[in-house]
């Protein structure tokens, strides 16, 4: 049974590369633009096998026609989130399954279309969305009472390479995170919900540290609005702490702060004569080239889920962890290889029978936590169970 890849940027190389290492997969194909380009990047990452086409993945009909002459089982979704939807539509019509990495939001629309049809749709399946919301899984699943919840991610140079003013270097889009960083968010603190405006993610009271062994001690902040996932845990009246949060090496936030607070990450644009630019498209564009990897730099990848409350009647408290750096073989991210091998590992598990249902799913509730980790354990990633003191942190400010 085949597998289409939509979009050959790092992440769709990376799953491409894992969906030619396991069995349970017929033929690879690898949709983009420009199939030569995307034949020469496969080859540079050391895929063999994989077939490449041309597509403009915003043209419904082509999307149709390829989803169609190479008889693909499954879609996945590797491109710019505002393909996802009608990417989706178009695997739905072709009687394919379809999975991506980007946040669910439109996909809602084709719960029912996709049930009928009995194929799955499963976004949020990369690294954050995804590898988190399964470890979020293993933890809360060890506890009676779940009262605290922590989500955390990472990913960044290793701290030998993290290079002052910004101690950050760019893994993947830098307007992705520039869009980040001015997101409002909201989390729970001690039973009382908080919401943080936009551009507010770095205040001091909304920043904690923590260590996560193998990666170091980072400063976290918060990321987008924590409460939409209590339900996909199914977590109850005694939930008094729950956060998504981002990890970054310390002094970042204070920077970040300072540069919000002059405007820089304003998305306005702003007349400048010849041509109208907003101060964060300009921080994008001078920023972003200056913050790449250099060849052969590593970069690092860590998550961490934290859960307490009860079991048994008694107070219980565990942390999973995962780290994972750059593969200097194939030369792909650890970014890449955490979200693209996670999209490709659920693509098989479709095709084999591991993951059933029908329409839309949610990783936190319908994807088994264990055969996704131990395949990517395989590829060398470090993923490790530890218990902690009960509790939250100690202390918000970093």
């Amino acid at each position: 049974m085949n597998v289409l890849v939509i979009g050959a940027g790092m992440q769709g190389r990376a799953a491409a590369y894992e969906l030619e290492q396991g069995a349970g997969v017929g033929s690879v194909v690898v949709a983009d633009l420009d199939a030569a380009r995307v034949a020469r990047d496969l080859a540079a990452v050391g895929c063999s096998r994989a077939l490449t086409v041309s597509l403009d993945a915003s043209d419904m009909a082509a999307t149709r026609a390829v989803i169609r002459a190479h008889a693909a089982r499954v879609v996945v979704g590797m491109g710019p989130p505002a393909l996802q939807y009608g990417n989706a539509r178009a695997a739905i019509a072709e009687g394919a399954h379809f999975v991506n990495t980007c946040y669910a939001e439109r996909l809602g629309d084709l719960h029912e279309p996709a049930r009928e049809r009995g194929l799955i749709l499963l976004p949020e399946m990369g690294l954050d969305p995804g590898i988190d919301l399964l470890l979020c899984r293993l933890a809360c699943d060890e506890l009676d009472s779940v009262e605290g919840l922590l989500s955390y991610g990472a990913g960044l140079p290793s701290f030998e390479r993290a290079v002052p003013p910004f101690n950050y270097k760019v893994s993947w889009s830098f307007e992705g995170v520039l869009a980040a960083y001015r997101r409002p968010a909201r989390y729970r603190w001690d039973g009382q919900d908080r919401p943080v405006p936009a551009l507010g993610v770095f205040d001091p009271e909304h920043v904690h540290c923590v260590d996560v062994p193998g990666a170091g001690v980072m400063e976290a902040y918060p990321n987008g609005d924590a409460l939409d996932y209590v339900g996909s845990f199914g977590l109850g009246p005694r939930l008094t702490h729950m956060a998504r949060l981002t990890m970054r090496w310390p002094g970042h936030c204070a920077l970040w702060r300072q540069l919000a607070a002059v405007g820089l990450l304003d998305d306005t644009p702003v007349d400048l004569g010849s041509q109208c630019l907003s101060p964060a498209a300009f921080l994008a564009r001078w920023l972003g080239p200056r913050l790449q990897f250099e060849a052969g730099e590593p970069d690092l990848v860590a998550l961490r889920a934290h859960a307490w409350g009860l079991l048994g009647g008694q107070p219980h408290a565990v942390a999973w962890d995962l780290v994972d750096t750059r593969d200097l073989s194939t030369g792909l991210f650890a970014m890449n290889r955490t979200v693209g091998f996670t999209a490709a590992i659920a693509a098989r598990m479709i095709l084999t029978g591991e993951l059933e249902g029908a329409g839309l799913l949610d990783p936190a509730r319908h994807v088994p936590p264990q055969p996704v980790l131990a395949a990517l354990r395989s590829r060398g990633m470090r993923i490790e169970r530890r218990e902690l003191p009960y509790g939250p942190p100690a202390g918000l400010d970093a």
